[in-house]
């Protein structure tokens, strides 16, 4: 079975009113996302989908359609689609970096061998380790602290047992808001707290410190990425537990953050990482020096959301029962892709056993929220 085309389609979709984002990173309000129908020479068809986000990955629709449609794409034609490390390295030798762009390339590469052999994308890399439901933490924005205390009571009412809380923007009104969550929720519910880097040393200093009592689980991604050495002093100096997010796209990131001693876990998924091989390779490392690993989220649509929950199903050291981690992306928006979408029900995502990724494309609603890139020129 060989690649004979690679389409990338552009598209927009807002998020639900309740669960547009606030962050360290600004509000996110609507997704973009670059949707791949990959074919064979067989007849076959995967689907894949980048989640560009520019102020967290650097990616955009724009940049993520033109790469796939004028390098990625011509450097797999002809390729297996059941040889991962191939395609891989194809993808590698025209662009670096791109990892969301490269991980559509790739999710529809194992949709398509699913496919072709009736077998869940789950079974090709191994098989079911756990469950093929799995219970989700919810991440709570960055919003006022009577509004983010209302709404982690509701989540908890509902069947949540873990809430993460946005922190990074002004030091005290994240100290109020986490309190504020703290209050509401109890002390029998896990807290953990997510900078997405916005914090510099000093500010998480003083943050932690006042946030010592609040039984705070986790604290991810406090500085910016690349910041091993204060990233390092901050965990030993105040005994927290680090989740590394931003600081790992890569191998040689994981084994900076492995080797400087800088993390207690580190948050995995197919688009950060490049696609389901190179997180399988990370996961591998991870494991060999005893470092547990949860799943993340970039609000995926139902593509890249059942991309993360075949990792997560097939892959021992993603400890989600230790570490609960979120694959709740396609029901914070406003509508499904999918004539089959994920099941998601309050706290728990169910993985279907169908083909490949599982989720067939209503591609008659993504032509209805494709997006012009390029202003109609193409520039391959």
């Amino acid at each position: 079975m060989k690649v004979v085309s690679v389409e990338a389609i552009p598209v927009r979709i807002p998020l639900k009113p309740e669960c547009r984002m606030i962050s360290a990173l600004g509000r996110h309000d609507v997704s973009d996302f670059v949707l791949v129908r990959l074919t064979t020479d067989t007849g076959v068809i995967g689907v894949g989908e980048a989640t560009v986000t520019p102020r967290w990955s650097g990616e955009t629709v724009w940049g993520a359609e033109a790469i796939i449609r004028c390098f990625l794409a011509p450097a797999v034609l002809g390729s297996d689609p059941a040889e991962p490390e191939t395609i891989a390295g194809r993808m590698d030798a025209v662009a670096v970096d791109n990892w969301f762009a490269k991980a559509a390339v790739e999710m529809a590469c194992w949709d398509a061998v699913g496919r072709a052999t009736g077998k869940p994308v789950y079974e090709l890399l191994g098989g079911a380790v756990r469950s093929l439901t799995i219970r989700n933490r919810f991440s709570l924005g960055a919003y006022e602290p009577e509004v983010a205390a209302a709404r982690a009571a509701a989540r908890v009412a509902a069947g949540f047992t873990t809430i993460k809380v946005k922190v990074g923007t002004d030091p005290e009104k994240d100290i109020a808001r986490v309190r504020s969550v703290r209050e509401a929720i109890g002390g029998n519910t896990e807290l953990t707290i997510d900078a997405n880097g916005g914090w510099n040393y000093e500010q998480a200093t003083h943050c932690l410190r006042h946030l010592q009592d609040c039984q705070i689980a986790l604290v991810e991604q406090p500085l910016p990425r690349g910041n091993y050495a204060d990233l390092k002093r901050l965990r030993q100096q105040l005994g927290i537990r680090v989740l590394a997010d931003e600081s790992c796209f890569d191998l040689v990131h994981a084994r900076e953050l492995i080797a400087q001693e800088c993390c207690d876990a580190i948050t995995l998924y197919p688009g950060k990482q490049g696609g389901l091989f190179r997180a399988r390779q990370i996961a591998a490392l991870a494991e060999q020096h005893g470092i547990p690993c949860t799943i993340g989220s970039n609000l995926e649509w139902d593509v890249g959301a059942a991309a993360m929950m075949h990792f997560v199903v097939s892959t021992p050291i993603v400890q989600i029962e230790r570490i609960p981690g979120d694959c709740l992306g396609p029901s914070y928006h406003e509508f499904s892709i999918a004539r089959n979408p994920l099941q998601i029900m309050g706290p728990f995502t169910t993985l279907s056993t169908g083909a490949g990724l599982g989720i067939d494309v209503d591609w008659d609603v993504v032509e209805r929220n494709r997006i012009g890139v390029s202003g109609g020129r193409s520039f391959c």
